[in-house]
């Protein structure tokens, strides 16, 4: 599959590429904000907000940089140093765009680099027109553009850019064989964790490949002729192992392997060891690189980490969050192959093109776990799929001019026309799916408003408790600290959740203020395990429902957020607290139906999910089954969306009440210990003791409750 010699040296050609491969990932990804351009909901600050919540972390972290904040919060402070934070807070600084723009548009700039080590690879093989149509389709391929599309400010911009770039430098080691690359491997290897810690296992895996691989090569296991032979040149092989060795031990902190790294390339390289010496060393660094890695015991335990469904067990069992993200769910081969090829025959034909490659070109074995991620998102969920994504695009351009070439034999104008349409007809359904994917912003513009008003009432030191989902966009926009947000919803959202859910107001504000005093006074240890240890938890939540329980000296403010958009998941929210924690099992049956009317007959209302409401005798019909109603609630928004409830009694013994809000046209169905929750007595109903609670924001959207 050599192209023309004078071709391949063509470095203009090459730039050509690269250049018009960049420029169409580009333009694809103009579609979104280009789209909604005019949506005025979905602007903040004069520009369009981002559509991912974690990326609020890394938005507010590089904030705090370009302010020269130092927050108190630990789990904040750490934000100011994670690569994307660093690298977004210098970008703002040395142009003349707003945080706001470089957040929107960072990650589709930096993602469509891609192009770059994916088209050099296709030059590896001697096709740089392999590389550059593989291109095209692996920077916009359904799985990769979902990922790293604009607005989708994530550190996901650099981790399969980068990771592939590191296979690309891995290759060409095998390839040349020369100290260049291997010192261009090894600092891509020590950069990658800075920027996208939770990929390196996969890099682990790459490594312990290639070093087997350029060790059976040098064994003489394999046969190749493409390459420079490793008997021609074996320092290359020793010197890899030692220098990648180094800068994969992540316990030894960076500055150190560094040093290392630099000490050991000058001797390598001045003291003119022989080939047994090198190996001596080489074999003792890899053993001492699976040592201090742990390497296969932590693969294992990140593997069934996504692949465990139970509860969290211990001395208190915990509901796991990974039951609840959707990302982390087993998904189905069709889903799978649109993801990483845009469609089921598409993977199907990536997969031969892989194997083809393999068998024609070894080398490509290394990228094995990448094609392997990709297979295991089958069980381990969404998330995995990209990695797979520019090694099934290779694969497939490489199928194509397999194919082409027995169809068209030397006929080289039919056989790139053959596998141009090839191509087009790949890239198709992933264009469609960018189309069709207008994903919103993580917030609308009311939305933030309520919480820019909370910033001006509130201090940085202060907390707002709301769920996980939103505690990002909390901190971002109100510059207060959130109990669990994105990255630090473990057990304390058990906390969270039997705030919202819990009946007892007096229970609800001290709880909160338990529970920020314990988190800060702990150095921000995780409260559930602070606040219940040695305790019964049941004990100790019914003692917080006493005006005279003792709380710690208060030192901050908190709050509570109440949004409207939690009301489709608050079931799911309810899951985390409806346990008894000494036994793992849930403590009630909660209903909680958001629906809409659809039909109505006289008395009865049949709803979306085909409940049935007869008004006349106060009964619900669940399929077979005939519930009683207890209360039936119409809300309606008045002045500075307060509500307005207009209340009907229906049956003392009931034990189901509907909430009717007129205004969002919702009608939701739900028990009477439901209906006495926090969320929707506060948020829904307007109704809070004003001696614990005074409401700071309030709109359609969204119900701040400042504790007492």
């Amino acid at each position: 599959m050599k192209e023309n010699s004078i071709l391949e040296r063509n470095l203009g050609l090459l730039l050509l590429f690269i250049v018009v491969a960049y420029i169409f990932s580009m333009s694809v990804r103009m579609y979104w904000p280009i789209h909604f351009s005019d949506t005025l909901s979905m602007y903040h600050n004069g520009q369009l907000m981002i559509n991912t919540n974690d990326g609020y972390r890394f938005a507010y972290g590089a904030r705090d940089i370009i302010n020269g904040v130092a927050p108190q919060d630990i789990q904040r402070a750490n934000t100011l140093n994670i690569g994307l934070s660093i690298v977004t807070a210098y970008i703002t600084k040395i142009t003349a765009f707003s945080l706001e723009t470089i957040i929107l548009y960072l990650s589709a700039i930096i993602s469509s680099l891609i192009v770059i080590p994916i088209i050099l690879t296709g030059r590896l093989l001697g096709n740089t027109s392999l590389g550059f149509l593989a291109a095209l389709l692996g920077s916009i391929a359904w799985s990769y553009y979902n990922r790293t599309m604009v607005g989708y400010y994530d550190t996901d911009m650099f981790s399969v850019f980068l990771m592939f770039t590191i296979f690309y430098s891995f290759m060409n080691i095998i390839y040349r064989k020369n100290i260049t690359s291997i010192l261009f491997s090894t600092f891509l290897v020590l950069i990658y964790p800075f920027f996208y810690s939770q990929g390196f296992l996969i890099i682990y895996a790459l490594f312990v490949l290639f070093a087997l691989y350029m060790l059976f090569e040098y064994m003489g296991w394999i046969k190749t002729i493409e390459t420079v032979s490793f008997k021609e040149n074996s320092i290359s092989l020793y010197i890899s192992i030692i220098l990648l060795s180094i800068s994969l031990m992540t316990i030894i902190p960076l500055e150190w392997r560094v040093i290392l790294i630099i000490i050991a390339s000058i001797l390598l390289i001045k003291l003119e060891l022989k080939e047994n010496q090198l190996m001596l060393i080489s074999i003792l660094v890899f053993i001492a690189f699976l040592f201090f890695g742990n390497i296969f015991s932590v693969i294992i335990a990140k593997v069934f980490s996504y692949s465990d469904r139970g509860l969290d067990a211990g001395s208190l069992q915990f509901y796991q969050v990974i039951q609840t993200v959707r990302e982390a769910g087993t998904i189905p081969f069709e889903t799978m192959a649109n993801r990483i090829s845009g469609s089921q025959w598409g993977v199907i034909l990536s997969l031969m093109g892989y194997i083809l490659l393999v068998f024609r070109h070894k080398q490509f074995i290394v990228a094995l776990p990448l094609i392997g991620i990709g297979l295991f998102s089958l069980v381990g969920g969404l998330r995995f799929t990209v990695y797979a994504v520019p090694v099934a695009a290779l694969s497939f351009v490489y199928l194509s001019f397999f194919i082409g070439k027995l169809l068209f034999k030397e006929n080289k104008i039919l056989n790139y026309t053959f596998v141009v349409i090839a191509t087009i007809t790949m890239l198709y359904p992933n264009i469609m799916h960018v189309v069709s994917y207008k994903v919103p912003t993580v917030l609308n513009k009311v939305e933030v408003a309520d919480l820019v008003q909370l910033s001006k009432v509130s201090k940085r030191k202060d907390y707002t408790l709301g769920w996980w989902d939103y505690g990002y966009p909390i901190t971002y926009y109100s510059n207060t600290s959130t109990l669990i947000d994105g990255g630090k919803h473990t057990h304390d959202n058990y906390i969270i959740s039997k705030l919202l859910f819990s009946t007892s107001p007096q229970q609800v504000a001290n709880l909160s203020k338990l529970a920020i005093e314990t988190y800060v006074d702990s150095n921000y240890a995780m409260v559930a395990d602070t606040i219940f240890k040695d305790r019964n938890p049941k004990t100790l939540l019914s003692s917080l429902k006493k005006a005279e329980y003792k709380l710690p000296k208060k030192t901050r403010d908190v709050y509570l957020y109440l949004p409207f958009r939690m009301l489709n998941i608050f079931p799911t929210v309810g899951v985390f607290g409806n346990l008894n924690l000494k036994t793992g099992k849930k403590e009630r049956n909660i209903i909680f139906y958001p629906t809409v009317a659809v039909k109505q007959d006289g008395a009865q209302v049949v709803f979306q999910n085909g409940i049935v409401f007869d008004s006349s005798k106060g009964t619900i019909k669940l399929g077979k089954e005939v519930q009683k109603v207890y209360r039936f609630d119409q809300v309606k928004l008045g002045k500075n969306a307060d509500p307005k409830v207009k209340t009907s009694l229906m049956h003392l013994d009931g034990q189901l009440c509907i909430v009717n809000l007129e205004s969002y046209n919702k009608i939701i169905i739900m028990d009477k210990k439901t209906y006495n929750s926090t969320y929707v007595q506060m948020f829904m109903l307007g109704n809070y003791d004003k001696n614990l609670f005074e409401l700071v924001v309030s709109s359609a959207y969204s119900k701040i409750y400042k504790v007492k």
